[in-house]
């Protein structure tokens, strides 16, 4: 089965919590990563996700550098953490 995996960021402007996490975050960039597994047995190219992934702590950015300190990696809900950036938005 094929896999393909997408690598971005979220910011949080404010705190935030998910069910994974026994306590708040802070705001901050998140990297999160996406993976996708090929949808077999159709006549044409899809993916479906197969796995969403929020690495704490949040990324640090000091000029031009970025710094990833070592964290911890959780497998999110991607619905309960669409719904914590919107909420994050309005708020």
């Amino acid at each position: 089965m094929s896999i393909r995996t997408h690598e971005t960021t979220v910011t949080f402007t404010h705190p935030f919590k998910l069910s994974v996490f026994d306590r708040e975050q802070p705001a901050g960039t998140y990297r999160l990563v996406i993976d996708e597994e090929a949808i077999p047995d159709i006549s044409f190219l899809a993916y479906r996700r197969s796995a969403t992934m929020l690495h704490t702590p949040a990324v640090s950015v000091l000029g031009n550098s970025v710094f990833r300190s070592s964290g911890q990696v959780f497998t999110v809900s991607a619905d309960e953490l669409a719904k914590a950036l919107e909420a994050d938005l309005r708020t």
